[in-house]
C-alpha cells in the first residue's frame, strides 16, 4: 500500500531555503539585483518574510512534525522572534566564499530525501523556495508516494520547479500587500458570473469536467474530484485570483457553464 494512503501518515515536513524567499522580497522592493551586492546580501536584514502565514499554511495540511529553516543566520537576528514563535528549527549555512551559495537547496534536499524514508508518518512535504533546483527532489518525494506543497515569490520561482509540485502557493497571496484588495466573500464572487465564462477559470473548469468524465465514462463528476483534478492541471491555480474566495464560490460563480446532481448526487456537477 501507498504510504500517503494511510490515514496515520498526516505529519507534515516543512523544509525553507529562507534566504531564497527572502532575498525574492528584497530585490521586489529594492531592485532586481540589489541583494547580490556585497552591501545588499553581507548586512544585517530587516524581516520581510511572514514566517506565521506559511506555518499557518503547512498546519493546514496536518500536524508539523519537521519544521527546518536554512540560511547564514548571522545577517537574519531581526527574525529570531518570529521563527521562534514559528517553532522553527535553524540550520546554519557559512558560504564557502564571497560570492558563494551557501549551499541551502542542496542541504535542504538530501534532508527531505532522508526524512521521507526515515519517518513514515510524513504524508506531506511543503519546500519554501523557487529554484529549479528542487525539481530531483520533487521527482523523490513524488515517487516515494508523499504529497509535495511548494511556497515562492511570484517573480523568481521557476515555473517548471511549480508545475512540478502537487500543489503550488505563491507567497504574495499567502500574504497580500498594502493596498492589495483581500479574496471577495462568496456573495461578492457570484456577481462575476455574467463575465465568468470568458475567464482562464472557467476554460480549466471545463477541462477538469471534461477530462474527468472522459475517464470515469460519466459525465457526472463530484465536486472533490473535480477539485484535485484542477490543482493536477495547474499547481499554481488559486481561486482568489480569479476573484472567487474559494472553490465553492467559484462553482457558484460559474453555474451558467455547469448543471448540478439532485437528492444522493447533490454534490455532483457535469456540463451543460
Amino acid at each position: 500500500m501507498n504510504q500517503s494512503d494511510n490515514p496515520a501518515n498526516q505529519s507534515v515536513a516543512l523544509y525553507w531555503d529562507f534566504e531564497n524567499l527572502h532575498a525574492s522580497l528584497s530585490e521586489a522592493r529594492l531592485g532586481e539585483g540589489s541583494y547580490g551586492k556585497p552591501d545588499g546580501r553581507f548586512k544585517l536584514q530587516e524581516p520581510l518574510i511572514d514566517v506565521q502565514a506559511i506555518v499557518e499554511l503547512a498546519c493546514a495540511f496536518g500536524p508539523i512534525a519537521i519544521n527546518r529553516a536554512y540560511c547564514n543566520w548571522q545577517f537574519f537576528g531581526r527574525y529570531r522572534d518570529a521563527l521562534l514563535q514559528g517553532a522553527v528549527e535553524l540550520v546554519q549555512l557559512f558560504p564557502p566564499g564571497a560570492s558563494a551559495k551557501n549551499g541551502a537547496d542542496i542541504r535542504l534536499c538530501l534532508d527531505a530525501v532522508e526524512d521521507i524514508g526515515r519517518f513514515a508518518h510524513i504524508g506531506t512535504v511543503l519546500i519554501v523556495g523557487g529554484d529549479s533546483d528542487f525539481m530531483p527532489v520533487a521527482q523523490k518525494i513524488k515517487a516515494a508516494g508523499r504529497t509535495l506543497i511548494g511556497v515562492g515569490s511570484r517573480k523568481s520561482t521557476n515555473r517548471h520547479w511549480a508545475r512540478s509540485c502537487h500543489e503550488f502557493r505563491y507567497y504574495e497571496n499567502l500574504v497580500p500587500a498594502a493596498g492589495t484588495p483581500a479574496p471577495m466573500a462568496p456573495e461578492a464572487a457570484t456577481a462575476l458570473a455574467p463575465a465568468a465564462a470568458d475567464q482562464p477559470a472557467a476554460e480549466l473548469l471545463k477541462r477538469a469536467l471534461r477530462l474527468l468524465a472522459e475517464t470515469q465514462g460519466d459525465a457526472w463528476v463530484k465536486q472533490a474530484d473535480l477539485w484535485r483534478m484542477i490543482k493536477r492541471l495547474d499547481s499554481t491555480f488559486d481561486t482568489n485570483e480569479h476573484g472567487y474566495a474559494n472553490f465553492y464560490a467559484m462553482l457558484k460563480g460559474l453555474e451558467a457553464l455547469l448543471e448540478r446532481g439532485q437528492g444522493e448526487s447533490d454534490q455532483s456537477v457535469r456540463l451543460r
